[in-house]
């Protein structure tokens, strides 16, 4: 299937979540359910598109719903002219690869300091490194976290290459949802 075969328009209104983390600047879009259908995989997965015409691409994260929603970064608006609470126009398909996850810094540093649990991370795939990370990142509390990335790191070096009983889109947990939207 081709990118083009599978590339949804959709109007949207870039919300502005009510409690932001770091940079206070960006927006997020939800993707309707028939666009996020479109998309390989329920948890995160990558996409390419325009918004009003700015070529971009982005992680979609799973809303619990299974669809998506993404972020959209301060930068990305101002190259693309918009702001929070405007109306716009996206273009969205599935990036021909998946985009390679950002490790966080403790799974990093777990990494080096184990050289088999290494040997794993480096024999995954691209999606079950997407979802090692985020299996980590979806703890809600700092101990749940770094005891996953603890777990990670005993069960990469006993050679196991994929999280198991995770729900990665977050619908039998009800674990996921995208940012609380500011009134």
């Amino acid at each position: 299937m081709t990118p083009a075969a599978t590339e949804s328009r959709f109007d949207a209104i870039l919300r502005r979540p009510a409690a932001p983390t770091g940079d206070d600047g960006w927006s997020f879009v939800v993707l309707p359910k028939t666009v996020s259908d479109a998309f390989p995989r329920r948890g995160r997965t990558s996409m390419q598109g325009t918004i009003n015409g700015h070529a971009f691409q982005a992680t979609l994260e799973p809303d619990g719903q299974l669809s998506h929603w993404f972020k959209v970064p301060a930068a990305l608006m101002k190259a693309a002219g918009v702001a929070a609470g405007d109306s716009v126009t996206l273009e969205v398909s599935p990036a021909p690869d998946e985009l390679e996850p950002a490790v966080p810094p403790e799974l990093e540093e777990m990494l080096d300091a184990s050289p088999p649990a290494r040997a794993s991370w480096d024999a995954t795939t691209t999606i079950a490194r997407i979802d090692w990370v985020h299996w980590i990142e979806s703890a809600k509390q700092d101990k749940t976290r770094l005891k996953r990335v603890a777990d990670a790191g005993d069960m990469l070096a006993s050679g196991k290459k994929r999280v198991c009983c995770f729900d990665p889109s977050g619908y039998y947990s009800k674990s996921l949802n995208p940012p609380q939207e500011a009134k």
